[in-house]
């Protein structure tokens, strides 16, 4: 049987595809990207988060420590990273649940089991998304559990930022409703500097799923844009996105959906012990978001499917 490393699980989303759904969020991703907000994702093996607001002070953690890995540092947790094996006895051992392991081993029946709880709620179109994370950087789990879901006629959702090899989208692709895409970037040699690579497998990606999804007929994709401060929510980038998505044709695309810059996730990258580049950055205000849509609005083939999402707010 098939395991695969799952970060959560999310009941009761209305994110993630269509109607209530469940998304599970993988763990590790192929791309680093700056302004990420599950910064927790990115990395393959399992973390350590360290919620202060519940920590005693007890160094219960440090005294577990087989390694002597943990210490305190103005009373802040510090974890060798050098010296941690990743056993994770400090998360189990913490009496009151403020280091938390971020990363968890599932068999496939074990989460198939877990989700299918939820089948009740997806009366109204909604079901199970698989995000990340990158879900096809674990494409042969990914597909077992797609699988014991579609034979039981639950609608399915693929978020993948499109960095890994076709052969992992053509692998879940009878068993996905739904793909989620990300496409961030237009400027390869900006994508990089921003995501640790270059574009051109991502957009090939695109353009192959479009083909396959042109000639299935009835799996849907779904683009979806971040839009992060001067970076890809430029007037250029806006405009190359939309150029790219019409010439290869908007008859595959169901929704384009460009994601309003929050900083929500500061909180996490603290937890981790991670510096985050964009916490002093403000979100869109009301007069950008309404010029990105008027971008959008210029091409017709978008009318209807192409939609700015989030509030956006000044600091």
């Amino acid at each position: 049987m098939e395991q695969g490393t799952i970060l959560n699980i999310q009941r009761m989303s209305t994110e993630d595809g269509p109607g209530i759904r469940t998304t599970v969020f993988f763990k590790g991703c192929t791309l680093s990207c700056k302004w990420c907000h599950n910064p927790e994702s990115i990395n393959f093996e399992q973390e350590h988060e360290w919620f202060v607001n519940k920590c005693i002070g007890c160094r219960t953690c440090e005294v577990s420590c087989s390694s002597s890995a943990i210490s305190f540092s103005d009373n802040k947790l510090m974890i060798d990273k050098n010296k941690c094996k990743k056993c994770m006895e400090c998360t189990v051992t913490c009496p009151t649940n403020a280091l938390e392991a971020k990363g968890r081993h599932w068999m496939t029946d074990e989460i198939y089991n877990e989700l299918i709880k939820d089948a009740a709620f997806f009366n109204d179109g909604g079901g199970i998304t698989l995000s990340g994370g990158e879900v096809l950087s674990q494409s042969e789990f990914a597909y077992k559990v797609l699988k014991k879901l579609k034979d039981k006629k639950i609608h399915t959702a693929v978020d993948t930022c499109g960095c890994i090899k076709f052969d992992n989208i053509e692998k879940i692709f009878d068993v996905t409703s739904l793909f989620l895409f990300d496409i961030k970037l237009m400027n390869s040699a900006l994508h990089k500097k921003y995501t640790g690579a270059e574009n051109k497998l991502i957009l090939d990606n695109y353009s192959k799923l479009a083909k396959k999804v042109r000639e299935d007929g009835s799996t849907k994709i779904w683009v979806r844009t971040p839009l992060i401060p001067d970076i890809t929510d430029t007037d250029e980038n806006i405009r190359a996105i939309a150029e790219f998505i019409c010439n290869i044709g908007t008859d595959v695309l169901e929704r384009w959906e460009l994601l309003a810059f929050n900083n929500l996730c500061e909180s996490k990258y603290e937890r981790l012990n991670k510096e985050w580049e964009f916490h002093n950055v403000p979100g869109q205000d009301a007069e950008k978001l309404d010029k990105i849509n008027k971008i959008i609005n210029d091409y017709k083939e978008l009318n209807g499917i192409a939609f700015v999402t989030g509030t956006g707010s000044k600091m």
